[in-house]
């Protein structure tokens, strides 16, 4: 079953091959409960962020489900307009401290530059600097994988010229409809998992007609062929809901889409 299968990143660390996402999830009892319903249904990969403010109520959630720690995948992201090696350092620690951790599987650069910058700034030097400190971070194993999120191929290229350990995920935008093949093409050669966030391209794939009807082609919802078709791109989908029956049904992808609809899906 999906919900017990991993991938393997280069450094050897095991990744659940589906995880939960937490964007948007603000609420205290929306978050924990949705939290525990999916550790509940066998999910054991969490992802947040700093930015998404919900790392204490994914705290609480972890210590009512009572898994224990070395049990879940547990990712969370350095906010994008923090950048810069003392400040990764102080903002790791708060995000653990937050966590209620001792270690993160996975940490990431939120994104290349602050949300609604305009200014033109390049802020790769600020990234090279917070990638050093998560560098160490990672070598004395606080963070046991680490990666960025929203690099572009030129983004990742200055980045991996600039620094001794090369981004081990890059976590972006990918759906049906919208591929992003330019990345992901870069990040297989660089050995760079892809994990696909808003998988279900925030609820917009739910209007497509052809989706709707390769969906009951396969007798399966729309959103399970949108988790199935990451997973056969090989990509980590990241779907986020706080309903539980979606939840549980977003992990039960246990079957096969064939390969000329699978380059029908990657071609709408």
């Amino acid at each position: 079953m999906v919900k017990n299968e991993d991938y393997t990143l280069v450094n050897g660390v095991r990744i659940p091959k589906v995880g939960y996402g937490t964007w948007q999830i603000t609420d205290r009892e929306e978050c924990i409960n949705g939290t525990l319903w999916a550790l509940e249904e066998g999910y054991r990969h969490i992802d947040t962020a700093a930015a998404y403010g919900n790392e204490r109520f994914i705290k609480e959630a972890l210590e009512k489900g009572k898994i224990k720690r070395e049990d879940v995948f547990i990712t969370s992201k350095l906010h994008a307009a923090k950048k810069g090696y003392d400040i990764t350092l102080e903002e790791f620690k708060k995000t653990i401290n937050n966590l209620g951790v001792d270690y993160l599987d996975l940490y990431l650069i939120h994104a290349p530059k602050p949300w609604g910058d305009t200014t033109g700034h390049d802020y790769m030097p600020e990234n090279i600097e917070s990638w050093k400190a998560m560098e160490e971070l990672y070598k004395v194993g606080k963070i046991k994988s680490i990666g960025v999120s929203n690099f572009d191929v030129k983004q990742l290229k200055t980045l991996i010229s600039a620094t001794e350990i090369k981004p081990m995920v890059n976590q972006i935008s990918v759906h049906i409809g919208a591929p992003n093949k330019e990345i992901r093409d870069f990040c297989k050669e660089e050995g760079i998992l892809v994990e696909a966030y808003s998988p279900l391209a925030t609820g917009r794939i739910f209007s497509n007609e052809q989706v709707a009807k390769m969906a009951k082609k396969y007798n399966v919802s729309i959103a399970q062929l949108c988790n199935r078709w990451v997973l056969q791109e090989d990509m980590i989908p990241l779907p986020k809901s706080v309903h539980k029956d979606r939840i549980i049904e977003n992990i039960k992808v246990d079957f096969e889409i064939a390969k000329e609809d699978m380059e029908y899906l990657s071609n709408l």
